[in-house]
């Protein structure tokens, strides 16, 4: 591990602390799952994580419309005119 220094307001220090307590580890420990979460919600997906949420997305929406895959361009245009 890298040892690093970091500056808190009293006020998140205070609720890390409680928060540690709680789960009866380190202030330490309890800033690095919160670093290792954010990470994980916020990191730019692969390609693989991608296609993979594409995937799962396709077919999962109607739009009523029977023609729109065939006229997709012509939708898109119509829609984007300012």
């Amino acid at each position: 591990m890298i040892r690093t220094q970091i500056q808190l307001t009293d006020e998140l220090a205070a609720h890390i602390k409680e928060a540690a307590a709680r789960e009866h580890v380190s202030m330490a420990e309890m800033i690095r799952r919160a670093v290792a979460g954010f990470l994980r919600t916020t990191a730019p997906a692969g390609s693989a994580d991608r296609y993979a949420r594409a995937l799962a997305a396709a077919g999962r929406f109607r739009s009523g419309r029977r023609d729109l895959s065939v006229r997709h361009d012509a939708e898109f245009a119509e829609t984007s005119r300012p």
